[in-house]
């Protein structure tokens, strides 16, 4: 346990930073262009190459090439190296070619992704926009590659502090737009405009991969180009990656539909569509970001290992100890989204061409995601279990499964709902569909290790929603006694319901947690105590 605490604590300090800028990130967009069509148009045209890079590389990296580079590094002769170099020359040839299809591609792309009319303004500037973005994919693609292979090093630092780099250069960007550019007007927006919005994305993102690159270099990798595919293993990666692909094309479909009903809600009420949603869900993945990602990055190097030298013991006793760790923090954060959802998102949205009403619903919107989080993260620890087996295909089945469900749900309230609660409805068919493919992933990855001790994690997690209910309590007194007080939720009042219920309210959970004996809780106040007292 404390050799995974330390391990993630490297990684959530990087992520929390990242998570921090990317907050001043998000914030400083909703100031310079709002949430209304000219945000919607910039959020869809940001959303297309992560979607490109979902098909093609990141779910493959983390179920496909994280275990076979692992795998290199045990059995080839030079350890890996030029089977390293080889998916790096491979990654960085591809991803320029796609890169450039994508740019050409453009409109197509903004047809699968909105439902705008081709000819619309909204239309036009969208298109104009994902030209200038789309060809980060080349330089995030290779810079993902970098991260995974400094990953199967143990060096976690790069990959959670690069973010931070690339963050801090889109601020400047869009600090420089909001104090020259033309404003969130759609109709008055400028080639110029959408060149520096466009352009300045992409350059956060060569900053980002620039980083990741250098920090290969300092552990002693030194890219050689190598062009003997023949050696790259590409049929055995293939025949594993195929399925990672199709998970990804489940996923993206589903995402696809849920940009298209948000635009759709947007075009009928201003304000309630893809830009609410995309920063709600932002927001939404922030807890999962700092604790969760950090904990499965370090765990499926090591679950990989153990399934390859037959430890399932090990394999159960990594995954039950990570879930409980990460369930011990995203429970009462769980419940704070729920509750303080508003508060959250006043201070952050609720500026310059965003007004606090529009601020408001953005979080109503992640009130309703606070009930997908700890399903989300189970889900996601549940997937490396699958992928520790080099088994690609089980979470296509899953996700598949999963994805009809939430496309099912998000059709079913998108019709039943007004269109002013259209995008609550959306994160709603999100949280009740994860949280049954939670159940069924569960199932399936237990009869795969001989059991995942789920009663053990239940009644951990029993006790660790009975140790926050005081916490979710403080946090509801707070929100009624300052809008009964100082009525509705302005920047200041939003600041204070914050201290009182987040950060009190977390000071509480800690409190009555350490006296339940919840031991995950006493591992991590244990260790936060002993750095305090250096």
């Amino acid at each position: 346990m404390s050799r995974m605490l330390r391990a993630s604590a490297i990684m959530a300090a990087g992520t929390m930073v990242s998570r921090v800028t990317g907050f001043v990130r998000t914030m400083v967009l909703a100031y310079a262009i709002g949430t209304a069509a000219l945000g919607d148009a910039y959020n869809v045209a940001y959303a297309i190459p992560y979607g490109i890079l979902d098909l093609l590389l990141l779910g493959v990296l983390s179920s496909v090439i994280v275990p076979m580079v692992i795998r290199a590094q045990q059995h080839d002769e030079d350890g890996g190296r030029a089977y390293e170099q080889r998916l790096l020359t491979i990654a960085t040839g591809t991803l320029v070619v796609v890169a450039v299809l994508a740019v050409l591609a453009a409109p197509l792309l903004i047809d699968l992704y909105s439902d705008w009319a081709p000819g619309s303004r909204q239309y036009e500037v969208a298109v104009m926009l994902a030209r200038f973005i789309l060809p980060q994919l080349a330089f995030f693609g290779v810079g993902a590659v970098a991260g995974a292979i400094l990953n199967t090093r143990d060096r976690y630092g790069a990959p959670m502090w690069a973010p931070v780099l690339n963050n801090v250069v889109v601020i400047v960007v869009f600090l420089l737009y909001a104090a020259i550019g033309t404003g969130s007007d759609i109709s008055k927006v400028t080639n110029t405009d959408l060149a520096l919005l466009g352009l300045g994305t992409t350059a956060g993102i060569v900053a980002q991969a620039a980083v990741l690159v250098v920090a290969l270099r300092r552990v002693g990798f030194s890219f050689v180009p190598r062009f003997d595919l023949r050696n790259a293993r590409l049929g055995e990666m293939g025949k594993a990656g195929v399925w990672t692909i199709g998970y990804a094309v489940v996923t993206q479909l589903g995402f696809m539909l849920t940009v298209n009903l948000a635009s759709s809600a947007g075009d009928a009420v201003k304000g309630h569509g893809v830009s609410p949603y995309t920063l709600a869900f932002q927001l939404f993945q922030l807890p999962y970001g700092v604790i969760g990602v950090s904990v499965i990055t370090a765990m499926l190097p090591r679950m990989s290992r153990a399934v390859s030298e037959g430890r399932f013991e090990d394999v159960r006793g990594e995954f039950g100890s990570n879930v409980r760790l990460i369930c011990s923090l995203m429970v009462p954060v769980s419940l704070l989204l729920m509750v303080l959802g508003p508060a959250i998102t006043v201070p952050i949205y609720g500026h310059g061409a965003n007004s606090v009403a529009d601020a408001v619903y953005i979080g109503n919107v992640l009130q309703v995601y606070g009930l997908a989080l700890v399903p989300f993260a189970i889900f996601q620890l549940l997937l490396r279990v699958f992928y520790s087996f080099g088994d690609t295909r089980t979470p296509v089945f899953v996700g598949a499964g999963t994805t009809a469900v939430n496309a099912v749900l998000m059709v079913l309230l998108y019709l039943v709902l007004p269109a002013a609660y259209a995008v609550m409805g959306l994160a709603l068919a999100y949280a009740v569909a994860y949280g049954l493919g939670a159940v069924l992933a569960w199932w399936l990855a237990s009869r795969r290790v001989g059991g995942l001790g789920g009663w053990a994690v239940g009644m951990s997690m029993t006790r660790m929603y009975l140790a926050a209910l005081p916490t979710a309590v403080l946090a509801l007194a707070a929100v009624w006694l300052v809008t009964t007080v100082f009525g509705g939720l302005d920047f200041l009042n939003s600041v204070i319901v914050l201290a009182i219920g987040g950060g009190l309210g977390m000071v509480l959970y800690l409190g009555v947690a350490h006296r339940m004996r919840i031991p995950e809780v006493n591992s991590i106040v244990g260790m936060v105590a002993r750095r305090v007292g250096r």
